[in-house]
């Protein structure tokens, strides 16, 4: 040991290095990074943190802006909504996922069934509309026959209009010689050649038609015609011109009688003359 005696405590000093001024870099760059810290809003680092509690205080609380705000709400509602379609979607396939195979058996089944009674239904409901357009169709039918049959009964009973092909045969009787059996013949030859509708001046001549001499005149059903005597027939016209011009018929009759007969051919002869409908008195349909 030399001379002189050394402390502990200068001892120590010794061996300690002595502390450095900061130098101006250093203080710049301290500065620097205090301002930056202030402008970004982070809280400074207070002295005496270790590193992770640095690190909590950095990330907690977490600092959202307005933009990421919305993108993460519409994205939320994206995904709900995906998973609700899905989960609907998957529902009866879990189900049936899930079933036993006597479960599926017995579904299969009822399905099967339920085919087959829809398609009895269907194939029933089409027999259905068939009945009822057939019985329609026969009712219209049915209803058209009825309508044709009363207009040719109405036709032969005079009750109403008719026309048609035909003749007009006048007799003209310039000396009263025509009678009314003259005339019966005419009618008689007419019908049989195939008249259908017959008018004597203004007077329809049906099944029942009577004719009488009344003086100088004929009455025919109770009304009085005089000479020219007009006849419009409804009929093939090449059958009624000459089943009057047979020998010994109507004309030659007529003429005899010295009365002149002008027959004329038509393809429209309008019989519009009427008779009233009488009810029989005592026949009655045969049907009732």
């Amino acid at each position: 040991m030399s001379g002189q005696e050394e402390t502990p405590g200068g001892r120590l000093r010794k061996e300690l290095p002595e502390e450095l001024p900061a130098t101006p870099a250093e203080e710049t760059e301290t500065t620097e990074a205090t301002e930056a810290t202030e402008e970004s809003g982070a809280p400074a680092a207070e002295p005496g943190l270790t590193g992770r509690q640095r690190l909590v205080q950095g990330l907690w609380p977490p600092r959202v802006t307005r933009a990421q705000l919305i993108v993460a709400v519409l994205l939320f509602g994206l995904g709900f909504g995906l998973a609700v379609q899905v989960a609907s979607n998957s529902d009866s396939d879990s189900a049936l996922r899930g079933a036993r195979q006597e479960d599926l058996v017995r579904i299969l089944d009822e399905l099967d069934d339920r085919t087959q009674r829809l398609e009895d239904e269907k194939q029933g409901l089409e027999k259905q509309r068939d009945e009822l357009e057939n019985s329609s169709d026969q009712a219209e039918e049915a209803r058209k026959q009825t309508v044709e049959k009363e207009r040719q009964l109405g036709i032969l009973a005079g009750t109403v209009a008719a026309q048609g092909p035909g003749i007009t045969m006048t007799i003209e009787d310039n000396k009263g010689t025509v009678e009314a059996d003259m005339l019966l013949d005419a009618i008689q030859e007419l019908r049989a050649a195939g008249a259908e509708a017959i008018q004597v001046n203004g007077v329809r001549v049906v099944a029942g038609t009577y004719l009488s001499d009344s003086g100088k005149s004929v009455s025919v059903d109770g009304n009085k015609i005089t000479a020219p005597f007009r006849f419009k027939v409804i009929g093939n016209p090449q059958d009624l011109e000459p089943a009057l011009n047979i020998p010994g018929g109507v004309v030659q009759t007529l003429e005899k009688e010295q009365a002149t007969i002008t027959v004329e051919r038509s393809d429209k002869i309008v019989v519009d003359a009427l008779r009233a409908a009488k009810r029989p008195d005592y026949a009655r349909s045969s049907s009732q």
